[in-house]
């Protein structure tokens, strides 16, 4: 078994790892499981920066961002005579998700399902890992309601693939601007080498989320056991604060290697405020009970192939409000490429 707690040592190729631009593009829909209902769509594009010397003295940085940045030093997960091995990036983000109610023909407002609602946001966070722990600090800035488009990316899938469109999407919430403040932590807690070729890995993580779009706090773990596993910290649905597919050093993807993995995700939540579900903050609006907690557990499989990764994971979400019918589950995909 590996050491986690052995210094580490940066290969050849370690230059090329940390001068890399990573790109995320997710993709998340309940067409896997032939619904449309509940979080039926999400859409997110993530941007990663090439290592940053640091967030507070980086001349690269604009001052303003410098300055900002002196009050996330907590948010480095080694102590200070480590810092050669921590690698600090910036990440920008731009998505998109859309919930509906179950009947889709139902013109006005069913007090017993969930309000339609859309979330169209820009975000921008600083990752800071090291080995084998990861912070990701993420702010998300965007609007709820008819101004979020939602209805409107409906509508054109839809009419693309000739299915009926949705009749209740005037009860949908208002236009509210949203705030989402994240904070995840990741922490590779094992590594193993089952035989030649063939590896384990265990990562937890929890964080939770502050705003008037959601409040919560989360925690969970991913297994994953393949051929020549990545070094990086895991592969995550379409989460606020899981973008965790940026190579790390030792990467197969930076030493021509492919790999292939299974992994099994479980995450729990406790949840104070969902704006989709408890309905506009300062405004009347269509709402529900929610559940305060609720779980879901992922398995998929993921691979990597030069400076590619790609990742499909079926999701299964148990009930978040008292008078849903049934548990939801819908498919995830997670293309990366590291420039």
């Amino acid at each position: 078994m590996n050491n986690l707690a052995e210094p580490v040592v940066l290969p050849d190729n370690a230059p090329d790892v940390r001068q890399s631009w990573t790109l995320n593009l997710y993709f998340e829909n309940d067409l896997f499981n032939d619904t449309d209902q509940q979080y039926t769509n999400g859409v997110r594009v993530s941007w990663i920066s090439p290592d940053i010397l640091s967030f507070v003295d980086d001349a690269n940085l604009p001052i303003w961002i410098r300055r900002v940045n002196t009050y996330l030093t907590p948010f480095d997960p080694v102590p200070f005579d480590q810092q050669q091995a921590v690698s600090r990036r910036l990440i920008f983000s731009l998505g998109q998700k859309m919930f509906t109610p179950e009947d889709r023909l139902l013109t006005e407002v069913d007090p017993n399902d969930r309000p339609y609602a859309g979330w169209l946001y820009a975000g921008m966070g600083y990752h800071t890992r090291s080995q084998h722990k990861m912070n990701s600090f993420e702010v998300n800035l965007g609007v709820v309601g008819p101004a979020a488009l939602a209805k409107e990316a409906q509508d054109i899938v839809h009419d693309l693939r000739g299915f009926d469109r949705f009749d209740g999407w005037d009860n949908q919430l208002k236009n509210e601007l949203g705030i989402q403040l994240v904070y995840e932590h990741k922490n590779r807690i094992a590594r193993a080498s089952l035989f030649p070729g063939m590896e384990f890995d265990a990562i937890v993580h929890a964080g939770g989320s502050l705003g008037n779009v959601a409040t919560y706090v989360n925690t969970g773990g991913q297994i994953r056991i393949g051929k020549n596993l990545p070094s990086d910290l895991g592969t995550s649905a379409l989460r606020a604060g899981g973008d965790s597919s940026v190579p790390g050093f030792g990467d197969p993807r930076f030493d021509n290697q492919w790999s292939v993995h299974g992994f099994m995700s479980f995450d729990g939540r406790f949840v104070v405020r969902d704006i989709f579900l408890d309905g506009n903050t300062w405004r009347d609006s269509h709402s529900v009970d929610k559940r305060h907690a609720f779980a879901e557990a992922s398995f998929g499989l993921a691979g990597t192939y030069e400076r590619w990764k790609l990742s499909y994971a079926r999701v299964y979400r148990t009930k978040q409000f008292r008078t849903q019918r049934n548990s939801h589950n819908f498919g995830s995909i997670a293309l990366s490429y590291s420039l």
